[in-house]
């Protein structure tokens, strides 16, 4: 399991944690990462463009000449697509350019991006949010203390902490996400990553890929052969037909 260090509010260390293997040390998967992010920008357009069609642009609807005999194109309304100021044929429409991605595509994601951010060593682990004030200016000397050089910062809390969360909507770069709200575009737009033991400790737990459904099968095809011995040995024996 990797070993992160964890520091105060001061920059100083104060103790270690011990991650999940599975969650801050997996295999990078880069496909399921641009899956991440195109699912998540997709999400993102707004799909509010709109052109008006034929029976939606102003013009009289009236037939403009009779339909044979003047020796030119037939024609049936100024609003037609082929005139100046008519519809437009197969415009864009309003429409959602979100689509369904799998949970599990999703979390494999989340893991990659977590691995990542640690072994590039932009990861930060805090003992605790604990502000004693609100103030812009004091939160900003809190961070410069825990890291210097980042220019985006993805702080990750437990709960309601009002003091963070005044304290950090003013600094440009710098945002607050809950664990369940973290998403792997998040973790890949911000520079630097700082969480709280309690959300490493939560992620750590969340992630973890558990052992139990692969070893049903196995524990469910051993049990099978007992079974059918024991009803077997249940069955009464035929009676030796008598000649």
């Amino acid at each position: 399991m990797p070993v992160v260090d964890v520091k105060n509010l001061d920059g100083k260390k104060v103790g270690t944690i011990e991650l999940a293997d599975e969650v801050f040390a997996a295999t990078v998967n880069q496909n399921l990462l641009h899956e991440a992010v195109r699912h998540h920008l997709a999400a993102e357009r707004a799909g509010t463009h709109k052109t008006k069609e034929k029976s939606e642009v102003s013009g009289s609807g009236r037939k403009l000449w009779r339909q044979k005999g003047t020796g030119r194109a037939r024609v049936g309304s100024i609003r037609s697509p082929l005139w100046r100021h008519g519809g437009t044929v197969h415009g864009p429409v309003p429409r959602s350019y979100g689509y369904a991605l799998p949970k599990k595509m999703i979390l494999g994601a989340l893991r990659s991006a977590l691995s990542i951010k640690l072994a590039e060593a932009k990861l930060t682990v805090v003992d605790g949010w604990t502000l004693e004030s609100h103030k812009t200016k004091a939160f900003r000397r809190t961070l410069a203390k825990l890291e210097r050089s980042p220019r985006t910062i993805l702080l990750v809390e437990n709960g309601n902490n009002m003091n963070l969360e005044r304290a950090s909507r003013n600094l440009q770069g710098v945002n607050l996400v809950a664990p369940a709200a973290l998403r792997p575009y998040d973790l890949m737009r911000h520079d630097h990553l700082m969480l709280s033991r309690e959300a490493a400790l939560k992620l750590s737990r969340a992630l973890s890929v558990t052992k139990t459904d692969d070893q049903a099968p196995a524990a469910e095809a051993s049990a099978k052969p007992a079974s059918k011995a024991k009803r077997a040995a249940e069955k009464p024996k035929a009676k030796a037909k008598k000649d």
